[in-house]
């Protein structure tokens, strides 16, 4: 798709345009001063503020004991959270300069950059682990996302700052990161490395390094080079995603990776005058759809995959992509979202100020009644879309190999009361043995974390080999309905024949139902086997029904006490990306074994 452009056409398009920079420098105080008018006093003020104590803040330390601390005991933070307080702090002096204009910044900003400039390594530990090799720099997001925020700082204030800052950021970006993404093969994100993979490392990194090269390469030949070598990384980036524009690696990181892919079409076009266009097509209003199809109800989304619960999406990326690709509903989802990205580096905080949803538009999105991606078996089905506190069902297939893998074939989400009363419980807390061999000992990764079946006390097991099949999809005005074999997404040692999951939101007055059904045959010998709900509320079990209470929704679970005995398993202080949380496993297990079952809950708001 994006191969079409080689680099002997970049070059010429390069060649042939002399465009205005792509945000206004601190000197057009015509631009800024719309800006401000736009955010209206009160919020500048309160920019400025914020700016006068960051620029009394001593630059955090990163000391090489501190960078070791990943290898040494697995932890990310300690050297993380210092690392992204000097970008903070950097964010939020360079605006607050632009805002005023007045240069009473400048010395913290020239500070906080040369220090950055002076790090070791602009990767991450969790990503290099060893101390850097100054003759061999790592790539990797964090690498890639400091190239361009320095590159952008420079667009913005580096005629005001020393001259010596603008050689220093061109030298450390070509050396860091130009120079080897040109010459080396071995960053397994790109498209010519020996060990390619991809997922939004492709696009992250290949739209941080290519989008300061658009901003700090002055030869046209190589920055085209450059250009065209991401072209045909990003073409791998978008075969990731299913044929309905779906992402199997969740709202996160498509927010995440589809965010630095739109910085970088858009710093291309620009560059281009538009000869270049990188979201060119149907496809891309596809993807860019993603988000409005992911709605369980204002502010929550659907969280399958390594993914937190308590997700938003860029309001700046969704502006931007409702403006460009002409869907205007993105832009009323846009409005519902915060407004400064919790990701908001310079890059993202520059353009959370440029890019805004239209005013124009409803400030509130209203989904449809049914979502479908084919290719990942997600299914999104909504009782009432124009009632927040109704009763949504998520369901997918997939397989267990997916980018940011969790087992989790099968697995459900019902949400009511705008909230997900049987949740998928999110992302883990990230530590050296989560990415490693112990990944699936974690609860948010193994399929004993997810509302998916036990079978004979086995697991889930990773591999692509291990996936659901699509048995039917049916939607309608009554009830919309996923069916699933599900036999594969379970180690031979399971036993089974035949394990058939059916789910089915029926749209009946008053409010809806859910309602689960697993179909078990064993292949040789009678079986255990039990389903199961997970969630973070209080569980009130009774003799044939049990009441799982959110903060705001409530759902009863009726299920044949005769077949079945309930039980619920608490797992105490889950590690979580938001922070420790505990778990509430429902099982419902047959109460003797069986050569085949059916177990069947009827799922009703209360």
């Amino acid at each position: 798709m994006l191969t079409r452009y080689n680099a002997i056409d970049i070059e010429d398009a390069l060649r042939a345009a002399t465009p205005p920079p792509p945000f206004p420098p601190v000197r057009d105080r015509a631009a800024w001063s719309a800006i401000r008018r736009q955010l209206g006093e009160e919020e500048v003020q309160a920019i400025l503020r914020q700016a006068e104590e960051d620029a009394r803040t001593p630059i955090p330390a990163l000391p090489a004991s501190l960078y070791l601390e990943f290898k040494r005991e697995g932890r990310r933070e300690g050297y993380q959270q210092p690392r992204s307080q000097r970008r903070e702090l950097l964010r939020n002096l360079a605006l607050a300069e632009c805002l005023a204009g007045e240069g009473r910044f400048l010395d913290p900003i020239l500070d906080l950059a040369w220090a950055i400039c002076e790090e070791s390594s602009w990767a991450l530990p969790a990503h290099q682990v060893e101390l850097a090799d100054m003759q061999r720099p790592v790539i990797d997001l964090g690498a890639a996302m400091t190239a361009l925020e320095l590159a952008e700082l420079d667009l913005l204030l580096g005629d005001q700052l020393d001259p010596r800052l603008g050689k220093r950021i061109r030298d450390e970006v070509d050396r860091r990161c130009l120079t080897p993404y040109l010459t080396r093969h071995d960053f397994w994100w790109l498209h010519n490395s020996n060990r390619r993979s991809v997922n939004n490392w492709t696009a992250v990194c290949n739209g941080g390094v290519a989008g300061a090269a658009l901003y700090l390469e002055p030869d046209p030949a190589r920055l085209a080079e450059i250009l065209a070598r991401a072209a045909r990384s990003l073409d791998d980036y978008l075969d990731t995603f299913d044929p309905d524009g779906g992402s199997s690696e969740g709202p996160g990181y498509w927010d995440y990776g589809f965010g630095y892919y739109t910085v970088l079409a858009h710093l291309v076009e620009q560059r281009t005058e538009g000869r270049i266009d990188f979201l060119r097509g149907e496809r891309m209003r596809q993807i860019a759809s993603y988000p409005m199809r992911t709605v369980l109800s204002r502010g929550a989304y659907v969280n399958f995959s390594d993914c937190r619960s308590n997700i938003t999406y860029s309001r700046a990326h969704l502006a931007f992509l409702a403006q460009r690709l002409e869907l205007p509903e993105l832009a009323s989802l846009a409005w519902e979202q915060p407004s400064q990205h919790r990701r908001a580096n310079l890059t993202w905080g520059l353009r959370s100020l440029f890019w805004q949803p239209p005013a124009d538009v409803p400030h509130a999105f209203t989904p449809s009644r049914h979502d479908w991606f084919s290719g990942m078996m997600w299914m999104i089905a909504r009782y009432d879309p124009a009632d927040p506190q109704a009763l949504v069902l998520a369901a997918k297939g997939g397989h267990n190999q997916e980018m940011h893998n969790q087992n989790d074939v099968g697995n459900i989400i019902v949400h009511v009361g705008g909230e997900s009363v049987i949740a998928d419980i999110g992302q883990g807390r990230y530590t050296r043995a989560y990415f490693g061999p112990e990944r699936y000992e974690h609860l948010v990764n193994s399929s004993l974390g997810h509302s998916v079946p036990v079978v004979n006390g086995q697991l889930q097991a990773p591999g692509r080999q291990h996936a659901a099949q699509l048995l039917e999809h049916v939607a309608s005005d009554r009830q919309d309905t996923l069916a699933l074999e599900l036999k594969d997404a379970y180690p031979e040692a399971a036993g089974l024949a035949s394990l058939r999951r059916r789910v089915t939101l029926h749209r009946e007055a008053p409010r809806g139902w859910v309602e689960l059904e697993d179909a078990v045959e064993f292949a040789e010998a009678p079986g255990d086997f039990e389903t199961a709900l997970t969630t973070f509320g209080r569980v009130e079990l009774g003799e044939d029904a049990l009441i799982l209470y959110g903060l705001r929704g409530k759902l009863r679970v009726a299920f044949d006490a005769n077949l079945v005995t309930a039980r619920m398993d608490l797992f105490e202080g889950v590690e979580l990306s938001t922070g420790p949380a505990d778990v509430r496993r429902v099982a419902f297990a047959l109460k003797e074994p069986a050569y085949a079952a059916t177990i069947r809950l009827e799922i009703v708001p209360i």
